[in-house]
């Protein structure tokens, strides 16, 4: 294979393309070949870079020059001045927001300075389709590490030693899990990826799957291998058509290699992946509920235990993990569980994908150490609101989370400081709202999301969320009283505490955390308060046992 001087990386997730970086691509090539410089420079299709806001994006290498917001008219002047001159095209170099400068490298971004990419670390660096790229920056070598040189128990010990914690929203300690179903005695197991990414605004596990599909696969034959399954099944939506296309790629040429299939390494261990399809129901990404799913049942959630660890896929022993936790895996595997301890919090190590949105200048998926504050997300990452206007609140944890306000802007990011102020950190969606939102509209939204996502199975959740959207509605509408606000809270309460599984356990947070810290915002609606500053609302708060 030739080597040329310079490569070209077009960002060819879903976003970008959907901004018409295929046509950007296209005509790069075309443009390249027609000035004879084909040999000299070779274009690269990547994964997502991260930056969504500003997309389509191009990156020239060796000199890291970064083109935003690139267009298919804009490939001639990249190959003409900079490719052939030498010259970078200035008016397609990034801009901070209200600044006059303009910053020509990924490096110098201050939407990249303070990120940290250990589950992104190749997303919008290689070719997902091409398996040797991922050889060449060292993919694999954690497979051939794990079952070559290290024992089941001392793969098992190091992902217990690093303290991963599942990313998929709940935060079980990862090398647990795998630890009590390498135990169970059973001639069959089975390791799933849950790739059943539901949140509004979350993306996080389709840009790894879709930019790095190797990792996921790596990590799921080193899990298969710890826990004695020879077998994985990657769920995935059927929504994702580009990462399930790469899935596929990625799988074939896994097994061409020999990395996949029978005698990995030239060991006893062999280890092979099924893909199933999911069909849009937020419940299965609740690991019984996606079992069930791979089953062809219902997607319904089951009474636990017995865990899916001791009796999962077809009653044998199953792993479920999801996509951003696989993807830490390999790199802990080859440089150790004492790397991986030295990032992040006491109880959350390593770092956490977001999926930054709503209003906010810069819109896009993040990676930062555990313990990185939300301001610092917000304001030196997210580039502060659009518009210039003033921050109301942040909703993580998607329809799961609740909302934080800009009093707890200061709260280090991790699971139990999202927890202690009424939020949860979820699979990783992170909405930014600005001062002309409204409260009760956002709780509103997310409630008839979970209502809609209901599997039906249990009536707390059923019924529950379907009143409690109806109260919501009762109060936006103007029709509402006090003794509505006092039945609406007692309800959530119900819900959160009997549903059968987690989304309707966490359906009612952004109701419960909306009252809790905008409080005005629902007197403002209610028929028989006519001051809301008064002293009623002294008196309804205390009632209805909501803090000041």
């Amino acid at each position: 294979m030739a080597i040329t001087r310079t490569n070209i990386l077009v960002c060819g997730g879903t976003g970008c393309l959907a901004s018409e970086a295929e046509k950007v691509q296209r005509n790069l090539e075309l443009i390249l070949k027609a000035r004879g410089y084909e040999k000299e420079a070779k274009i690269i299709k990547t994964g997502c870079f991260g930056f969504c806001e500003q997309g389509p994006i191009v990156k020239i290498e060796p000199e890291n020059v970064f083109y935003v917001r690139v267009g298919p008219k804009d490939a001639k002047d990249i190959i003409d001045e900079h490719i052939i001159k030498g010259r970078k095209v200035e008016r397609l170099l990034y801009k901070e927001p209200y600044e006059k400068e303009k910053i020509d490298t990924q490096e110098n971004m201050p939407f990249y300075k303070k990120q940290l990419r250990i589950a992104l670390r190749n997303c919008g660096l290689i070719d997902p389709e091409d398996i040797y790229e991922y050889i060449a920056l060292g993919g694999y070598e954690a497979l051939g590490k794990a079952i070559t040189k290290m024992s089941r128990d001392e793969v098992i010990e190091t992902v217990k030693k690093s303290k991963l914690r599942g990313r998929g929203g709940g935060g079980f300690p990862t090398g647990i899990k795998w630890e009590i179903a390498k135990k169970q005695k059973s001639d069959v197991k089975f390791i799933v990826c849950n790739g059943d990414e539901g949140d509004p605004g979350a993306f996080m596990d389709r840009s790894i799957l879709e930019g790095d599909p190797h990792s996921v696969i790596e990590a799921m034959a080193i899990g298969g291998y710890a826990i004695g399954a020879d077998k994985g099944i990657i769920y995935i939506r059927a929504e994702y058509p580009l990462a399930i296309k790469r899935l596929k790629t990625a799988l074939e040429q896994a097994r061409e290699l020999g990395l996949l299939g029978k005698n990995i390494f030239e060991t006893d261990f062999s280890f092979d992946i099924d893909i199933k399809y999911g069909a849009g129901a937020f419940v299965c990404g609740e690991e019984t509920a996606l079992i069930n799913s791979c089953e062809g049942k219902r997607g319904e959630p089951n009474y636990k235990p017995p865990y899916p660890a001791e009796e999962g896929y077809w009653g044998y022993p199953t792993c479920v993990n999801n996509v951003e936790t696989f993807s830490n895996i390999p790199p802990i595997i080859t440089k150790g569980a004492d790397w991986f301890l030295s990032i992040g919090t006491e109880n959350s190590k390593g770092t956490k994908v977001f999926a930054l949105a709503g209003k906010i200048n810069n819109v896009g998926l993040v990676e930062v150490p555990m313990g990185i504050t939300l301001r610092e997300i917000i304001y030196d990452i997210g580039g502060g609101i659009q518009g210039g206007k003033k921050f109301k609140a942040v909703q993580t944890g998607g329809p799961s989370g609740g909302v934080i306000t800009e009093n707890e802007l200061d709260t280090p990011i991790d699971y139990d400081s999202l927890l202690g102020i009424g939020s949860m950190m979820g699979s990783g969606g992170m909405i930014v709202m600005d001062e002309t939102d409204n409260m009760v509209d956002i709780a509103k939204f997310y409630l008839e999301f979970t209502m809609d996502e209901s599997c039906g199975r249990c009536t707390p959740c059923r019924i529950g969320t379907k009143r409690l959207y109806e109260m919501l509605n009762k109060i936006t509408s103007g029709k509402a009283t006090m003794a509505d606000l006092d039945a609406m809270k007692q309800l959530a309460y119900m819900i959160k505490d009997s549903s059968l599984c987690g989304l309707g356990q966490t359906a009612p947070n952004p109701v419960i955390s909306t009252m809790k810290y905008f409080w005005d915002e629902y007197l403002a609606l209610i028929k028989d308060v006519d001051n809301p500053q008064g002293e009623g609302k002294f008196e309804v708060k205390n009632k209805i046992g909501i803090e000041s």
